[in-house]
């Protein structure tokens, strides 16, 4: 009996300590906003399983609060005032969102060109903070870590792991219209059938779709290898660190072990993908949690008419006067209660039907039975949330990988589109019927949804999966594909087809010259002949 029991208690400890050997340290460059939000949801998920993280966080953020983050933090000081970051910021969305689209095809790829620029520029300050900090640099190196999860909207946690010698994991949704999936990550997408993320072009494109696609390929190629190659944003940190030896941001981004993608195939359209990428799109999407009871009247007294979800993101905080009356006067012409997320001075066509909230329960409200549609700038989160409970969509897309969702979702039948630049109440009015009175669009977000759910392993688990196999592997060196190897031409096999032409040149080289010679010989031949 006592051996038995002693049987049991040692295996108990074999498995304790198996079990905290499979533990790690992870370290995190995370981003803010609707980034935050999904890679915090992993983050949970390692802490529950036992996982030490550290987490690099800007002493300027909107939602990463440093003092409620339950992992160990290390600040990044940087030396601008959080009002001014965050203004900066603020003017670079605001361009993006509306001044880009009052321009020509070509002055929008300047223009947007101009945009990320400032973009790197700006949040070049909070590379340099952890990049040039030698005793930050130092105490990361002690605590030996296991893996760093980064998310390159704001490269340099790329730097900060080869840098301390560790594999690195990507996630993210889609980037610099589709550069880095197809140059950093290799991931095949020819423009015949991939759109490009600002084209709002689905997979089945006439010929002068494709023709424009291909296009957009190009200018963005060009546009984004001068902003890595040659503007002043980043080489000046990569020249220094690496002892001049000529390097770019995109070959540094190419040593990810992992690419996870916060997207899947209910939304995206097919495309060729590869072993060292993973689509985990939905992964932060959960049931709907009762409501409190204030606001469960509020719904319940709808009545069969339901209730419209409205936000426009974390992004966002104020509209103009004038389009939030345009938004609140078609609020207020249709049957249904509105919970609408704003933040600013209250409209004066706001409706009785409708109530402002400073923050909503977006995902609760969007699993609410009573739910008909949901109003969105149509960012990641939101999307796979709506998708998750089957909810229709009206987006109002605004900037970055917005316009390309609300493509696939108009494509997929489930979602209207306005332009907010643009829109009347009119517009938003049509829209709002539309996907509320035709059954179309429920049915068709209701499939998404069932292709969704009907998975053999759960988005977060697959994720949490690949970032403990990076770990326990020390990388991933062996799904990455050759093509980092390879130089560009070498890739597209211009030196096999260079040789192949010179082969083929050589050959009709030579079988001219022996066509002319026997034409000579025939001809002096037939001289000699007719002399004769």
């Amino acid at each position: 009996m006592k051996t038995v029991k002693g049987f049991c208690v040692l295996f108990m400890l074999q498995l304790c300590l198996l079990d905290s050997g499979r533990t790690g340290k992870v370290l995190v460059w995370p981003v803010d906003f609707s980034h935050w939000i999904n890679l915090k949801v992993i983050l949970e998920e390692l802490h529950l399983r036992g996982h030490e993280i550290t987490v690099l966080v800007p002493s300027q953020s909107l939602l990463i609060d440093h003092t409620k983050v339950p992992y160990n933090v290390e600040i990044l000081q940087l030396l601008v005032t959080k009002e001014t970051f965050m203004e900066k910021l603020k003017t670079i969305l605001y361009e993006a969102s509306f001044n880009v689209s009052k321009f020509s095809w070509w002055e929008m790829q300047i223009k947007l060109a101009n945009i990320g620029r400032k973009f790197l520029l700006t949040f070049k300050r909070v590379c340099d903070s952890a990049v040039t900090n030698k005793e930050l640099l130092s105490r990361l190196q002690v605590a030996k870590f296991d893996v760093c999860i980064a998310d390159p909207l704001i490269f340099c946690g790329e730097l900060v792991a080869e840098l301390l010698n560790i594999p690195f994991i990507y996630t993210f949704r889609v980037f610099y219209g589709n550069f880095i999936e197809r140059l950093c990550a290799w991931l095949p997408m020819p423009s015949s059938y991939v759109p490009g993320i600002t084209s709002r072009l689905t997979d089945n494109m006439t010929f002068i779709q494709r023709l424009e696609n291909w296009l957009l390929y190009t200018v963005n190629d060009v546009k984004i290898y001068l902003s890595f190659n040659i503007s002043d944003s980043f080489p000046s940190i990569i020249l220094h660190f690496y002892s001049g030896k000529p390097t770019t941001i995109c070959e540094i981004m190419g040593k990810a072990d992992m690419w996870l993608f916060r997207s899947y195939w209910d939304f995206e359209f097919p495309q060729p993908y590869l072993p060292n990428t993973e689509f985990v799109g939905g992964l932060h999407c959960k049931p709907a949690k009762p409501l409190p009871k204030e606001l469960e009247e509020f719904v319940q007294s709808s009545g069969k008419d339901g209730v419209v979800v409205f936000t426009l993101g974390s992004m966002i905080r104020n509209l103009s006067e004038e389009k939030s009356n345009v938004i609140a006067s078609a609020l207020a012409q249709i049957p249904q209660k509105i919970l609408w997320r704003y933040i600013g001075k209250k409209p004066e066509t706001l409706g009785d039907n409708t109530r402002l909230y400073k923050w909503i329960l977006r995902n609760d409200l969007l699993g609410h039975p009573k739910t008909r549609a949901f109003v969105s700038h149509c960012g990641t989160n939101g999307i796979y949330e709506a998708i998750y409970h089957g909810v229709p969509i009206v987006g109002i897309p605004m900037f970055g990988d917005q316009r390309v969702n609300i493509a696939h979702l108009k494509a997929k039948g489930a979602a209207v589109a306005v332009d907010l630049r643009r829109m009347t109440s009119a517009d938003l009015l049509n829209a709002l019927k539309a996907v509320i009175n035709n059954p179309l669009y429920k049915e068709n977000a209701m499939k998404l949804s069932r292709i969704h759910h009907d998975q053999p392993v759960k988005p977060l688990d697959r994720a949490v999966f690949w970032v403990e196999f990076i770990m326990c592997h020390k990388g991933a060196k062996h799904l990455r594909p050759a093509f980092r190897d390879l130089t560009w031409y070498q890739h597209h096999s211009l030196d096999v087809i260079g040789f192949l032409l010179a082969c083929v040149a050589t050959v009709a080289f030579l079988v001219t010259k022996c066509c002319l010679f026997c034409c000579w010989k025939y001809g002096k031949t037939a001289k000699k002949k007719k002399r004769e």
